[in-house]
């Protein structure tokens, strides 16, 4: 996999739609933020004022957050989540952890950004467990390290494209 084939995020054509809309709306408040630390500044003395502060504070946020879409969707994948014979970004994927082979966990590898279009926990590919499910297949055992150093081994049970 490549770096850009790796920076790639795959997205509903919904979640992408959903996003978009955020964007515009954020960029269509541009104005009025702008306005909101003008009036402010009119208050007088800026050291002392903190509506003007806030308002800076929050027009901080929202240039951040369009910055952070722009690029988001910009290397998004839209369309049909992929299939595969190999665990890709899109697809709902079941586990176990090797110490208890009796509880499954099933979540989503993907974007955080979808998670508010399913019930399912969704893992980024690039975090630790999602760096190493990539490329596995039904049955493999994969190890990763937890953000406590722990060594994790999972066995992939089961994965399938997201909304199938």
């Amino acid at each position: 996999m490549t770096s850009s084939e790796a920076s790639k995020t795959w997205l509903s054509q919904d979640a992408y739609d959903r996003l978009q809309a955020e964007l515009d709306e954020l960029i269509a408040a541009r104005p009025a933020i702008a306005a909101e630390i003008n009036a402010r500044r009119e208050e007088g003395d800026l050291r002392e004022n903190g509506g003007y502060h806030a308002a800076r504070e929050e027009q901080g946020k929202q240039e951040g957050r369009i910055l952070y879409l722009k690029e988001f969707l910009r290397n998004a994948e839209v369309g049909e989540a992929p299939t595969a014979d190999k665990v890709a970004p899109g697809m709902v994927v079941t586990i176990y952890f090797d110490e208890d082979k009796t509880d499954t966990e099933k979540f989503l590898l993907g974007s955080r950004e979808i998670a508010s279009t399913t019930d399912l926990t969704v893992y980024s590919p690039e975090s630790a467990l999602g760096v190493a499910i990539l490329d596995a297949t039904k049955g493999q055992t994969v190890t990763y390290t937890a953000p406590s150093g722990a060594d994790i081994k999972v066995t992939i049970v089961d994965f399938s494209p997201f909304g199938a």
